[in-house]
């Protein structure tokens, strides 16, 4: 065969797993570029199933929800090469594991910042004004009118908001809390240049913002050692009556601990997106009236999610193109 005749053969598209169902536009385009595998009834996947799934494909396009544990990356079929998550978050993925196995991993980071710090805030003033509350009594059909000293919440103005980890989502919350007349104040693992501090400020002991923090807004990732940091003893060195915010990850609360908390009054109000073992979050949390909770809606929206299908399918198609991959975690 002539070299001009080999250049014409097209290059065989690779076979790739889409493990959950991703929104319309970012299937569209996987379809175009892989022989793609998806899941149009949005199956959970176990890990016998996503194994299973994956013989003869290369890659695998996972979602949060997706445990791929140490077990699950050894079954996987030999033909699989990386694994790009559709997510900021790798929690989900023993990167150790995939390391050892030779797999690449990539996430999606830096086009979620917005959505998530927009949530953060809803949550924010959803605690702080009781908007669960009212929105149930509308619903119930219980509301009999205003009264003077009906669902009486907190005023943020003025308020003092601790950030725990000022990366570009906390430094997004902090652009939209002082919007509100809050004071900033943050710890982080390095202090901020001083035209991103924009006057926040630093406290290089996290223990040490608590004092002055009556909100807490979680802006760090889960690991190991931030496995239920936001525990009793830190509660209790939080301002009487102060919010709790958490749009990082379910895992860095500790349930317990902040259920007595609300239920006590030590924390007026927690407003919550996230969960530890989600969906199967703690029930109490339930029966709590000052928990404003949300199903993981951080980065719900149709302009984000697309953005980070297409910031997966980026690190894929240069993978398979032969270069290393702009958001390779492992």
């Amino acid at each position: 065969m002539s070299t001009d005749a080999q250049a014409s053969r097209p290059t065989p598209q690779a076979t790739l797993l889409v493990t959950r169902r991703l929104p319309a536009a970012v299937e569209a385009r996987a379809a175009q570029g892989y022989d793609a595998r998806l899941n149009p009834d949005d199956t959970p996947l176990g890990g016998a199933d996503l194994v299973a799934r994956a013989e003869g494909a290369q890659g695998i396009l996972c979602a949060a929800g997706d445990r791929l544990n140490a077990d699950t990356i050894a079954a996987l079929p030999a033909s699989v090469r990386i694994v790009a998550t559709f997510s900021v978050g790798t929690d989900h993925i023993d990167l150790a594991a995939a390391k050892a196995r030779g797999l690449v991993v990539t996430n999606t980071p830096d086009v979620l910042t917005d959505a998530t710090a927009d949530i953060a805030l809803l949550l924010m003033l959803g605690a702080a004004r009781r908007a669960s509350e009212g929105e149930r009594m509308i619903r119930a059909g219980a509301w009999t009118g205003w009264t003077p000293t009906q669902l009486l919440g907190t005023h943020l103005g003025g308020k003092r908001l601790g950030i725990v980890g000022m990366g570009r989502i906390g430094q997004a919350v902090a652009r939209r809390a002082r919007a509100f007349g809050m004071t900033i104040h943050y710890s982080n693992r390095k202090r901020l240049p001083a035209e991103l501090e924009e006057g926040a400020v630093f406290h290089a002991d996290p223990e040490a913002m608590l004092a002055v923090s009556d909100v807490l807004s979680l802006h760090f990732p889960a690991t190991p050692e931030t496995t239920h940091w936001l525990n009793a003893a830190r509660i209790d060195r939080l301002p009487p009556g102060a919010i709790v915010v958490n749009t990082a990850r379910g895992s860095v609360v500790e349930d317990a601990a902040l259920i007595a908390a609300l239920r006590s009054g030590r924390i007026a109000a927690a407003g919550l997106d996230v969960f530890e073992n989600e969906p199967r979050l703690h029930p109490d949390y339930r029966g709590l009236d000052n928990a404003f909770l949300l199903p993981h809606l951080g980065s719900a929206t149709v302009e984000t999610r697309n953005a980070m299908g297409f910031k997966a399918l980026d690190n894929l198609d240069a993978f398979f193109a032969g270069a290393e991959p702009p958001d390779r975690v492992v």
